[in-house]
């Protein structure tokens, strides 16, 4: 069950051989996904998403020449989904990798279940964030109680929470897609969770958001 009905196609862009082959042979077993290229490097990646333009691309953040960073910032500005699946989950990394425009950050010791999960999510352009990167980045923005989430924030949830998807949001808010992803980002980061539904729980819980009565 992918998030758009088909097969989710797959870029893998890392620097060691061993650990591609390890995640397109884990891919391959689910009928789900198909791995259509590979990519050594950033500037390998970029060149091979716009020959096979995949669904996600899974981006390792430390190669040689073209950096994950730099080719995360490149593809992303063409609207490629770029899950970053790295070992490094330190503010030097996360940071300038989500203000390059990824759709989410992955630790590579993530188990299988949590991977596939994550590719299906990027895939329908929902952010996805490591525990630990949710945490630091909370740790970031975190502001005094009550109202940490910015007027705006919050209009971005009330789509959320109401069924919109991030297209549908940008539309109501006449902004790009990028900019609510970024928006979910900060509230994910403010309140302390890794997906969209998560938030909109806690955000029901601390009272930010109230259910609406029915028609």
């Amino acid at each position: 069950m992918s998030g758009g009905g088909g097969v989710i196609r797959l870029l893998i862009a890392d620097d060691h051989p061993v650990v591609r082959d390890g995640l397109s042979s884990m891919f391959a077993r689910d009928p789900d996904f198909e791995v259509v290229g590979e990519a050594g490097d950033g500037a390998e990646a970029v060149r091979v998403a716009e020959t096979v333009r995949p669904d996600v691309i899974l981006m390792d953040l430390r190669m040689p020449g073209m950096d994950g960073v730099s080719a995360t910032r490149e593809l992303a500005g063409r609207g490629a989904r770029v899950l970053v699946l790295t070992t490094y989950d330190t503010d030097a990394h996360v940071l300038p990798a989500i203000e390059a425009g990824a759709t989410g950050y992955l630790l590579k010791d993530a188990p299988r279940d949590e991977l596939l999960r994550a590719v299906r999510a990027a895939a329908r352009g929902e952010a996805v964030l490591a525990p630990s990167v949710a945490a630091l980045l909370m740790n970031r923005v975190r502001t005094p109680a009550p109202g940490p989430l910015s007027q705006r924030e919050l209009e971005v949830l009330q789509l959320v929470a109401a069924g919109s998807t991030n297209r549908e949001a940008a539309a109501s808010l006449f902004v790009t897609e990028a900019t609510i992803k970024s928006h979910l980002l900060n509230i994910y980061a403010k309140l302390g969770v890794g997906d969209r539904a998560a938030a909109v729980t806690e955000a029901f819980n601390r009272g930010l958001l109230t259910p609406r009565p029915p028609d």
